[in-house]
């Protein structure tokens, strides 16, 4: 188990504030992720409550709108497919993206696991990409069970990830393999903070 502070070069001041949100549009709630998806351009706020989201489908929140705040709500799961991800996919501008109290994300990663993680075997999905992020949050995220790696942080200027809880300790004994927490390239202005990781591999990789 990891509990880590990292800080990567270029950190600027408006990482650590919430984004401000404009009034330009409302508040929605989604139950299941092709709704979401369809939209998502339609909110300043969105809630995904308990979302099931199909096999071989990325919950696709690129593109979001300015200021836009995403709270996962209750249990994301994700269906089975041999493939490579990721599961979840974000990018924008002044995004909040956080936890609500008591919600997970799981990705039943022993679905997948084979003890070849990305070297072979099954293909896995990779779970989070956060990419082309800027003057962003990620916080309080709950993650359970990736398949192989979790967080992609690419092309990212100024983002704040901060109490990030990352359990893959069922991998120790069913095969989890390549399951790094946060790889981080081409970014300027990474920081890192509170985040706990039990898994197979890197906590953090640049």
């Amino acid at each position: 188990m990891f509990s880590s502070t990292v800080l990567l070069s270029g950190l600027v001041a408006s990482v650590l504030a919430a984004p401000a949100l404009e009034p330009r549009a409302g508040s929605c709630t989604f139950t299941d992720a092709a709704t979401a998806i369809k939209n998502k351009a339609g909110c300043s706020t969105i809630t995904l409550n308990n979302i099931v989201v199909p096999a071989k489908t990325t919950l696709d929140l690129t593109k979001l709108n300015d200021g836009t705040h995403v709270i996962f709500q209750g249990k994301t799961t994700f269906g089975y497919a041999e493939w490579e991800g990721p599961l979840i996919s974000f990018t924008g501008n002044n995004l909040l993206i956080e936890g609500a109290a008591g919600h997970s994300i799981d990705c039943e990663g022993k679905r997948w696991w084979d003890g070849k993680g990305s070297n072979g075997g099954k293909k896995k999905p990779k779970f989070f990409s956060a990419h082309s992020l800027k003057n962003s949050n990620i916080k309080n995220l709950n993650v359970l069970n990736t398949p192989v790696q979790a967080f992609s942080i690419n092309s990212v200027t100024n983002l704040g990830v901060y109490g990030v809880h990352m359990d893959n300790s069922l991998g120790d004994s069913l095969g989890g393999h390549n399951t790094d927490a946060f790889d981080v390239g081409s970014s300027n202005g990474v920081y890192i903070s509170g985040a706990v990781v039990k898994n197979q591999d890197d906590c953090l990789a640049i």
